[in-house]
């Protein structure tokens, strides 16, 4: 089990699925993460977990919960993990909005490159993040990640365009 000082990471169980949905299914959670803003049935978003989360050979996908009260308020995936030059694509989604903006992101982001670099030796970790997301931007900024390309106007949101930005941070910039 990975642990920080307020947070835990864990698999996730089917018994999570409920409170995934709940997330998978708030605008204000996937407007900033999320290119295909949608809603979801219960079946679908269950087929995703099983499909995508529980069963993918290529991603490592987990639960964030506080250390103490155990509540599950979010979740992180390395995705699309290649070996043979190793690396991966960072996820991670806070899904409680009481837990935003006070540090659980960075928190979690810490926890999970760590995680990435000095258990699973990855050489290099990327991510995608939209212009408009400010916060996360400043955040991965913060935390070592340069940018590395930009997919112009990318995602259509809010009847505007925005750009999909590419970061990625290396295991010698993270130590």
């Amino acid at each position: 089990m990975l642990r920080s000082k307020r947070l835990r990471f864990r698999k996730m169980e089917d018994s999570d699925i409920d409170k995934y949905h709940a997330w998978r299914n708030d605008l204000d959670v996937m407007k900033t993460t999320n290119p295909s803003l949608d809603l979801y049935t219960f079946t679908e978003t269950k087929s995703f977990v099983e499909t995508v989360i529980l069963n993918s050979a290529s991603s490592k996908s987990y639960i964030i919960e506080e250390q103490d009260g155990k509540m599950a308020i979010g979740i992180t995936s390395l995705i699309n993990i290649d070996t043979k030059n190793r690396s991966a694509e960072c996820i991670i989604d806070i899904g409680e909005k009481e837990y935003w903006g006070k540090g659980y992101g960075t928190e979690a982001l810490k926890l999970l490159l760590e995680y990435a670099f000095l258990e699973l030796n990855l050489h290099r970790v990327s991510l995608r993040v939209f212009s408009l997301n400010e916060k996360a931007i400043h955040l991965y900024n913060k935390m070592g990640f340069v940018k590395e390309g930009v997919v112009r106007e990318g995602l259509y949101r809010n009847g505007k365009w925005h750009d999909i930005i590419i970061m990625g941070i290396l295991k010698r910039e993270y130590a």
